[in-house]
């Protein structure tokens, strides 16, 4: 027998439950996502007998739990080594930034390996996805395509084709029956994905789902659809690059800090297992105003190139630009350089950027900022073949960083052959064992943005 208490409120985000109204859920912090929730159960459940009995952990079979290579190398990086049988995947992304074009390929590289696969768009045609499978060369007959958009006319699809493999595009589009609201609803996406994640768990069928983000960038949709599925990538990149990157924010099979590198071309999506080079200018000689740092994506070093203008201003309030760098980052960095370096950037303009749209959030280029600034403000040059790694700190101290001897080792095998880095850092490399620096890369300590700055020469 089941009682029920008064009506309650719940969250359309989090699910949160309160006992009344309120504008901001106390669990997510959501304004204006609370609402009535009608009555809840509050007493117990009569027992049930369970249809598979309990076993000990060590005889449980481990083969049904074995993932499966999509044949997309940077897919199965961030993967953890591919798709687990009835794992649901949910890969969210700009519209426009490659997710269906990425997708594509894996149901295409599914056929290839012998096992069909299912691809449900409710945001195309299929006469639309049929193009852009002739324009990548993902063309196969064990590949299956459905244009629909209704719940229940999809799982009839699976019954019919068995697929190994189901991929919708996108869930937001997808609308249940018998369940209010409109297709992108909170109620329909939490239905539509509750119910195509009971199928994979029973059939044993892996499901990768494409979401929406909103303009933050987040997921769109309740936040418990983050939490239901099982892996949760992200998808972004510059619309004005062709490199795009695949970012583990969730993975209950393996890291969750991974990233997969793509370059996205008009024959289609091509995986970049090397893709430092993209981040770097190609000269023959020095110039002022660039220095070159490595950051650490996911567990991935790469090495990015950091450019500065400093010009001369005509207006009463000097231009600060940035592109691809944190700008609040960059202004602090600005701000140490004049107190702390005695560098002059009053009355002048500042641009900053980095190479080949690459997103350097990471405070471990601060160091290289600073140089590239200096760099462009003294008409001075960084030694040749240096990069420089570190923290700047308010009182101009350069701070330690984590996984220098990945960095360091991924810029040697790239040709550089110095390095500045903080005085903690090099003495952790400068020891015996794994820790030891390349044979090929000399590490110079700077302790300060002051030694740093003294690397600079006419």
């Amino acid at each position: 027998m089941v009682r029920s208490s008064a009506n309650t409120y719940r969250c359309g985000d989090c699910g949160h439950d309160v006992a009344k109204w309120v504008g901001r859920c106390p669990e997510c912090q959501t304004w204006g996502s609370v609402a009535a929730a009608g009555s809840r159960p509050v007493t117990a459940v009569a027992v049930a007998t369970p249809s598979t009995p309990a076993r000990p952990i060590s005889q449980i079979d481990l083969h049904s739990a074995q993932a499966t290579a999509t044949g997309v190398a940077e897919l199965d990086r961030v993967l953890g080594g591919g798709l687990v049988p009835g794992s649901v995947v949910l890969l969210a992304g700009e519209p426009g930034v490659g997710k269906s074009t990425l997708l594509l390929e894996v149901a295409h590289r599914t056929a290839l390996a012998g096992r069909r696969a299912l691809y449900v768009t409710g945001e195309e045609s299929a006469g639309q996805v049929r193009l852009r499978a002739e324009r990548t060369g993902a063309l196969h007959d064990e590949l299956f395509l459905a244009a629909e958009s209704d719940l229940a006319t999809v799982l009839g699809h699976l019954d019919v084709v068995d697929p190994a493999l189901l991929i919708v595009d996108s869930v937001q589009t997808m609308s249940c029956a018998g369940v209010e609201g409109s297709p992108g609803g909170v109620s329909q996406v939490r239905a539509v994905a509750s119910v195509l994640i009971n199928t994979a768990k029973r059939r044993g069928l892996p499901v990768v789902l494409v979401g929406h983000v909103t303009k933050d960038g987040t997921v769109a949709g309740p936040r418990v659809l983050e939490h239901l599925v099982d892996v949760v990538l992200q998808f972004d990149g510059d619309r004005h690059s062709t490199l795009r990157m695949v970012r583990g924010i969730k993975n209950r099979f393996g890291a969750a800090d991974e990233v997969g590198c793509f370059e996205l071309t008009d024959d289609g999506i091509v995986g970049l297992p090397d893709p430092s080079g993209l981040f770097l200018s190609h000269r023959d000689g020095a110039v002022a105003g660039t220095a070159v740092t490595v950051v650490v994506e996911g567990k991935r070093p790469l090495l990015g190139e950091v450019q500065a203008l400093v010009a001369d201003s005509a207006l009463a309030n000097p231009r600060r630009a940035v592109s691809g760098l944190d700008s609040s980052r960059v202004a602090m960095i600005l701000a140490v350089l004049e107190r702390r370096g005695g560098v002059r950037l009053v009355g002048s303009d500042v641009y900053t950027a980095t190479v080949g749209g690459m997103r350097v959030v990471e405070p471990a280029a601060d160091l290289a900022v600073a140089l590239a600034v200096a760099s462009a403000a003294g008409d001075l040059l960084l030694p040749p073949h240096t990069v420089a790694i570190g923290e700047v700190g308010l009182a101009g101290e350069v701070r330690q960083v984590t996984g220098l001897r990945r960095r360091l080792a991924e810029a040697a095998r790239l040709g550089f052959r110095h390095a500045l880095v903080p005085p903690e850092s090099a003495l952790r490399v400068s020891g015996t064992g794994a820790s030891v620096p390349p044979p090929e890369m000399r590490v110079h300590v700077v302790p300060d943005l002051a030694a740093a700055l003294g690397w600079l020469h006419p």
